[in-house]
């Protein structure tokens, strides 16, 4: 997959501190989304196609993640 993230927006979670130690997502060309280290923008990105998105974030609200499981 051959994304192009030069205009992309990357924001951070409203529950984002002011640390550093963040990720930002920005949502892109055809439902794509881009997930990012803040502490080096410059560096690698994550791309997820909306299926992967969907079922990345259904198992965050599902508690699939969390480490007391």
């Amino acid at each position: 997959m051959n994304i192009d993230l030069s205009g992309a927006r990357w924001f951070k979670s409203s529950r984002s501190t002011s640390g550093k130690d963040c990720v930002e997502v920005a949502h892109l060309d055809g439902g794509h989304v881009g997930v990012r280290d803040s502490k080096n923008p410059t560096g690698p990105a994550l791309v997820f196609t909306p299926g992967e998105w969907d079922a990345f974030t259904a198992g965050v609200n599902d508690g699939e993640f969390d480490s007391s499981r």
